[in-house]
């Protein structure tokens, strides 16, 4: 199976935002995601206990930089029956692949795929020293507000920079390059959040509660009470809370998306597209009534996916617009 099957098959949205990209910037992206996620397969995985995973995750950096044939067979071996996605599970097998076609990126392209693999293994690893056992009766939770900001920089932000790296080396971006790399790590920081929210019920069953104990302890709540239907109400300013987090970073992208040259037109598509579909999330996630819910999880229909795509080339070369149009929709939100 080749790889850009197995992009399209394991990214879902993401898929679309990466077709979009010039062919220079698409191979180095589709590698660092495939990797990236190859890592969380390794962190998932229920076929290996926690410290096997632990093992691996933090030995992946290292095997993606090293060429080390007997180890990644080994890894793929361990992890052979980890999903029933028949794509995620081709990918399990493929490792070696991924890795050749890391070869055919740019030499000074691929620091930035080495610097984002190892961030979002540091993310894993706090996954597994902190959720240790999969069980929804005790769910652990973070304790504190920072461990939650630093995991989100992790696993959202520095993909974040990731993304803003391959644009500032491709195009000539009209901002700093420290600035540019910060209100992308901001961006990426929102998109995790809104995974959190929206992933928070099957989280739960699995042991793991990212919201963090000083907050839930606020309202009299303990992580596993956020699986009863009746803590509905006193979840609701906790949700808000960290809606807005996730507001105040989303809003930098005006400022992103300016920056971007307008002849770009695919890499403005590109950027546009999960900045406005994030927006949407945040506000189905503020109108779910069972948010807590674990047979239902939040996601906007394909209708306005595709919605969003129809309307861009309106977008493409009006910054004016874009703004109005993210600011809008995150106005609306509480």
């Amino acid at each position: 199976m080749d790889l850009k099957t197995l992009l399209k098959h394991t990214s879902r949205s993401l898929y679309l935002s990466v077709k979009m990209l010039p062919s220079k910037m698409r191979l180095p992206f589709g590698i660092a995601y495939l990797l990236c996620r190859y890592a969380d397969t390794i962190a998932d995985t229920a076929l290996l206990p926690a410290p096997r995973r632990l093992y691996w995750v933090e030995k992946f950096p290292q095997l993606v930089q090293e060429e080390n044939i007997a180890e990644q067979e080994t890894l793929a071996r361990e992890l052979t029956g980890t999903s029933e996605n028949p794509y995620e599970a081709s990918l399990i097998t493929h490792l070696t692949d991924c890795l050749k076609e890391l070869k055919r990126v740019a030499p000074d392209l691929k620091p930035y795929i080495y610097e984002v693999v190892a961030a979002v293994c540091e993310g894993m690893k706090i996954d597994l020293t902190t959720f240790p056992n999969n069980q929804a009766v005790h769910p652990v939770a973070f304790n504190t507000e920072s461990e939650l900001a630093l995991y989100c920089r992790l696993m959202g932000g520095k993909p974040g920079l990731f993304w803003s790296q391959l644009i500032y080396h491709t195009l000539c971006v009209k901002l700093p390059k420290e600035q540019f790399f910060e209100l992308g790590q901001k961006i990426g920081d929102s998109l995790q959040i809104v995974n959190i929210l929206r992933d928070l019920p099957k989280d739960l069953q699995n042991g793991r509660c990212y919201l963090p104990r000083t907050d839930l302890h606020m309202y009299g709540l303990a992580p596993a009470e956020l699986q009863l239907k009746k803590n509905f109400k006193k979840f609701v300013p906790i949700q808000k809370k960290w809606t807005h987090w996730g507001k105040e970073n989303l809003l930098h992208a005006t400022a992103y998306y300016t920056a971007l040259p307008k002849t770009a037109f695919r890499v403005r598509a590109a950027v546009a597209w999960p900045m406005l579909w994030t927006a949407d999330t945040f506000a189905k996630l503020t109108q779910t009534p069972d948010l807590l819910n674990p047979q239902k999880r939040v996601k906007i229909s394909r209708v306005r996916v595709y919605a969003t795509m129809l309307v861009t080339p309106c977008i493409l070369l009006s910054n004016r617009l874009f703004s109005w149009w993210i600011n809008y929709k995150l106005n609306k939100l509480p």
